[in-house]
């Protein structure tokens, strides 16, 4: 049941026309029913998780649940219990056998997000699993053998990391056998507005308001602005617009706003003022920028 492109769009809600997301959906076709290992890379808030989603539920473990593990937000002491499991007494608090989430995932897909985030020993058991299926618990003396499918996202650059010697240039090439680069947004302009109008209505029906329509001069800005949080962030602005904006349609001035760094898009002169406005604000609460993320 090869799903065409359209479909496979459709089903998992990856809107866009342009190409560079065309060769996304067809390198996901081509790779999904194999077991090999992929390797998603794009900055946060590209939609990575939506495409290891697709490569699981187009693949023959589609019947298992996929095990996700966000690598970023383990503590560093315990990645390795986390994702391998432990024996009763393995370290301090270990007060029962811990079941990893490999275990959890044989039969299935495991992605690994944040993959860059990865502490050097757990870098080590991964390759070994990659290697030969088989990996130990924490404090275990025997192997234990894996069927687990590995996808693996980072919006680091993997080969800077490998170079600066932070990631394991052997572990980088196992993960890499396949990669799927997904583009920022702003290199892809023209699914900005079809994106855009696609969460306008979702949040419409969500909050029982009316379908927004923008000015010509708004849908401008959204083209040109840089969406440094990428389609999390168009996400964000469509839910603000659909329940903070009273009018039908809605104008530049309305619009400005909800963007947060509007300067760097900006080629006009009268934008420049407010991108200094900007900067005074960011340095009042910086480090506020990252709380929608």
């Amino acid at each position: 049941d090869s799903m065409d492109r359209a479909s496979i769009q459709e089903r998992f809600g990856i809107v866009g026309s342009s190409d560079a997301i065309k060769n996304v959906i067809d390198r996901t076709r081509q790779v999904a029913k194999t077991d090999i290992t992929v390797l998603l890379q794009g900055e946060s808030g590209v939609g990575k998780e939506l495409i290891a989603q697709a490569l699981h539920e187009l693949s023959m473990r589609r019947h298992e649940r996929m095990v996700v593990v966000n690598c970023g937000a383990i503590p560093e002491g315990l990645i390795e219990s986390e994702l391998f499991g432990a024996e009763k007494g393995a370290y301090t608090g270990a007060v029962e056998k811990r079941v990893g989430y490999f275990e959890e995932a044989d039969g299935s897909t495991i992605f690994l997000d944040e993959i860059g985030e990865m502490p050097k020993e757990a870098q080590v058991r991964l390759l070994r699993v990659l290697e030969t299926g088989k990996f130990s618990r924490v404090g275990a003396s025997q192997q234990q053998q894996v069927d687990v499918r590995i996808v693996a996202a980072t919006n680091k650059n993997l080969a800077e990391e490998v170079q600066a010697g932070r990631f394991r240039k052997d572990l980088y090439y196992r993960l890499s056998t396949v990669l799927i680069d997904i583009p920022p947004l702003r290199e892809r302009p023209d699914d900005i507005l079809p994106i855009f109008d696609t969460f306008l209505h979702e949040f419409s029906t969500e909050y029982n308001s009316s379908h927004k329509t923008l000015t010509p001069e708004a849908e401008e800005i959204l083209t040109s602005y840089r969406w440094p949080g990428n389609v999390r962030e168009l996400r964000n602005v469509a839910e603000q617009v659909t329940v903070l904006l009273r009018d039908e349609e809605v104008s530049t001035d309305e619009l400005r706003p909800l963007l947060r760094d509007v300067g760097e898009a900006a080629p006009s002169t009268d934008l420049m003022r407010v991108d200094q406005q900007d900067e005074e604000r960011q340095s009042d609460d910086s480090g506020s920028d990252d709380i929608r993320q």
